[in-house]
């Protein structure tokens, strides 16, 4: 899992096509703005959860959550490096 810190009206890419935006922070809730494509979905976790119910019920069978598309791994610090410190990281333009 890649851990990242943002601070309000910060944002992060997912690809060329998701932008993921802080747009607001009270107490230990984030408000989080989601810009995507419309063949995209994007649900909260309970909610997808309660889709994938449905389906299995629908279907009469098993259905497995999907498996995430690839495992971003953060790099490993060097000894007695701060390891939240993740250093720079260039965009290309």
């Amino acid at each position: 899992m890649l851990v990242l810190s943002r601070y309000r009206d910060e944002s992060i890419y997912i690809g060329d096509d998701v932008i993921i935006t802080v747009v607001d922070v009270r107490g230990d809730r984030v408000r989080l703005g989601i810009t995507a494509p419309a063949n995209v979905s994007v649900h909260r976790k309970e909610i997808y959860d309660a889709i994938n119910r449905e389906r299995r019920q629908s279907d009469g069978e098993p259905a497995k959550p999907r498996e995430p598309r690839r495992r971003i791994v953060p790099p490993i610090p060097p000894t007695g490096a701060n390891p939240l410190d993740l250093g720079s990281v260039e965009v290309p333009q």
